[in-house]
């Protein structure tokens, strides 16, 4: 039976899983909607499309290096609940997902998510995370990653589970490359240094400042002072150069790096949940949904 684009939306209504699952459960049923339905629900792609709309702003950074640590993968795993995020079958696919991450060549989650999870091995990263919602009962997705390679040294930093940086640095040592990314998950720079700052985030923040300096009331040439110096300001504060570095703040970053002669190509900073708008629920609302099954 052919499987058609009317067939493939029917299904997605009613089980809410993804597309490429719904037209891979038609293939294997040659288009019987109904036993395709009663496979989800026994694979549980199914349950796990139900949770799919819950927000997962919780989680884990997991960072994966290779051997000779030329290359080193990040990524970023959410769940629903900091209590899931410790649950060891969730970190274990969370290790699995960065090390396939690492061992791949994959541009974006998507691409990942078709992968194996093991080497080998016939279950996909998608289909692995599907079991593992409906194992546990929450909502889990694998958000971001971010994969380096260097022929200088690229330093890495875990703060507990919930930020993870990764630091290409040319020049310098072990010692140099773990306080620079431990700088770097302290004070969250934008960039390396200015010639970096996106010119939309400068022109935003100038405009900021001139409006704010003008309410004093002061003349333009004060005024265009005023804005002058709260721009260094404000380069210093973004930039990691221009940060007064965390171990000694009488140094900048671009000082110390000056010393040791060395030099940062570029930093990759991930914090749990970033961006992620948390839904604020009713206790003994969330108690009640889940012991309806929902």
């Amino acid at each position: 039976m052919a499987i058609t684009a009317a067939l493939v939306k029917e299904l997605r209504e009613r089980t809410g899983a993804g597309m490429m699952e719904c037209k891979k459960a038609l293939v294997e049923t040659d288009g019987d909607i109904e036993l395709a339905i009663e496979n989800m629900r026994k694979s549980g792609q199914a349950k796990a499309a139900k949770k799919a709309g819950r927000i997962a702003a919780e989680g884990v950074i997991v960072i994966q290096a290779s051997e000779d640590g030329k290359k080193v993968a990040m990524a970023e795993i959410n769940c629903e609940t900091d209590f899931v995020a410790k649950d060891d079958n969730f970190l274990s696919f969370a290790n699995a997902v960065a090390e396939r991450v690492l061992n791949s060549d994959v541009a974006d989650v998507e691409a990942l998510k078709a992968l194996p999870l093991h080497e080998g091995e016939d279950t996909t990263v998608e289909e692995a995370r599907q079991a593992l919602v409906s194992k546990i009962g929450e909502n889990m997705n694998v958000r971001r990653f971010v994969r380096l390679e260097s022929d200088g040294h690229i330093a890495s930093y875990r703060h507990g589970v919930r930020i993870g940086v990764l630091v290409d640095l040319t020049g310098g040592d072990a010692g140099l490359g773990r306080d620079l990314a431990m700088h770097v998950a302290a004070s969250a720079p934008v960039c390396v240094e200015e010639k970096d700052v996106p010119d939309a985030l400068l022109e935003k923040e100038k405009e900021i400042i001139e409006a704010q300096a003008r309410e004093s009331g002061k003349p333009d040439n004060i005024i265009e002072k005023m804005v002058e110096g709260r721009i260094r300001k404000y380069l210093s504060e973004i930039t990691l150069t221009g940060q007064a570095f965390i171990k000694d703040p009488d140094a900048t970053v671009g000082k110390l790096l000056d010393v040791a002669n060395a030099s940062v190509n570029q930093f990759v900073r991930f914090e749990v949940g970033e961006g992620i708008e948390k839904k604020q629920e009713n206790f003994a609302d969330e108690v009640m949904a889940q012991v309806r099954g929902e």
